[in-house]
């Protein structure tokens, strides 16, 4: 069973009826995290990289899950360190045997296909035909989705500026009582304009990734004869395939909710600098917030513009994503030749077996 499938416990924490909510795939992310870090920093901070960002990563997951730490929490933090840094001489040093093994594999894979070649070329061209056409409604109604959800809070915050003006003019420096629930009410209008747009993409966004799925599925039937003439390899081809689109679709979601979460960093500032104005003494209060309320307009279309164009493009580009991943197995079994991907796919698969072999170890029975 791969690690994925199978999420150990950390620990049974000594405290009675207190459990830890961390898993083997968590400490493995940290860890994995951590090897990639260390390859594409200059070397002259890998040394610090070693030490003080893991420690503080590491720590930072134990304690934000465990409910209680006590003495064996304590033990795991000391211990996990050591283990990472050893983890990655030996992966350095089994680099090589497991290029090598790669290659192995798909050298025996190309030659097992060869009377096939041609029907599997077609077989996975189709599917990336299909694929292609499959995914364009979908990435076009995420797009859509984008604009209405931008549009929709654009103009549901277009009010505030102009009922910040009237107020001022109206009420003066007497407006301050009036205006303190305007700026409570601006922020809620923001944070609840952010979740309701984030909520609209989820779904055009899960249908993306249900129909990649349901993509790699057909192609799974479709190579199903060769599959039992390859032994195996070309299923574990596969099966990399459909993990690759889980973390595509992973990161799909990851990348509009964290577009969300910018654009309410961006609009947020609005409420707590009319909150902060508000609370200030000695300066008239029309001085205050007059220019605030000339730029609330026009900051709020940045923000809301900014984030259009960012999350507009994700669904064509997570549907370009997965066509060059069945590209890429199309070109690997025909020249039988692997890319980096494969090599790295195996790396953090061995990461995250010896992580949940060391915690499993390491795991205490129940008190």
């Amino acid at each position: 069973m791969s690690p994925k499938a199978a999420t150990l416990v950390l620990v049974l924490l000594a405290v009675a009826g207190s459990r830890a909510d961390i898993s083997a795939d968590q400490v493995a992310e940290v860890i994995w995290k951590y090897f990639t870090e260390l390859g594409t920093n200059a070397k002259d901070t890998v040394d610090q990289l070693q030490q003080a960002e893991l420690t503080k990563q590491l720590n930072t997951l134990l304690q934000s899950n465990l409910e209680s730490v006590n003495s064996y929490a304590a033990d795991l933090q000391q211990r996990l360190v050591p283990f990472a840094t050893e983890l990655q001489a030996r992966l350095a040093q089994d680099s090589q045997r497991l290029k090598e093994q790669i290659r192995q594999e798909l050298a025996e894979l190309q030659a097992k296909l060869s009377p096939y070649a041609d029907e599997v070329h077609q077989q996975i061209g189709a599917n990336i035909r299909r694929l292609r056409a499959q995914l364009s409604p979908y990435a076009e109604e995420l797009r859509a989705q984008v604009d209405r959800g931008a549009g929709e809070l654009r103009r549901a915050l277009e009010p505030y500026g102009a009922e910040l003006r009237e107020r001022l003019r109206e009420q003066a420096d007497g407006a301050r009582a009036s205006l303190r629930p305007y700026a409570e009410r601006l922020q809620r209008q923001i944070d609840g304009g952010v979740a309701s747009l984030q909520g609209r993409l989820a779904a055009p966004a899960e249908e993306l990734a249900a129909q990649v799925g349901r993509g790699v599925a057909e192609l799974r039937r479709a190579l199903g004869p060769y599959a039992q003439e390859a032994r195996g390899g070309l299923e574990r081809q596969l099966e990399r395939l459909s993990l690759r689109a889980e973390r595509a679709a992973a990161e799909l979601r990851g990348r509009l909710a964290a577009s969300g979460e910018e654009l309410r960093a961006r609009l947020s500032p609005l409420a707590r600098e009319l909150r902060e104005a508000l609370g200030a003494e000695g300066e008239s209060l029309r001085e205050r917030l007059a220019p605030l309320a000339q730029r609330l307009d026009e900051h709020v279309e940045r923000a809301v513009e900014a984030f259009r164009r960012q999350a507009a493009p994700y669904g064509e580009l997570f549907g370009q994503q997965l066509v060059q991943r069945l590209e890429e197995l199309q070109r690997k079994l025909e020249s039988g030749t692997a890319g980096a991907e494969d090599h790295l796919d195996l790396l953090e698969k061995e990461v995250q077996e010896k992580v949940a072999s060391f915690l499993s170890a390491t795991e205490q029975p129940q008190s």
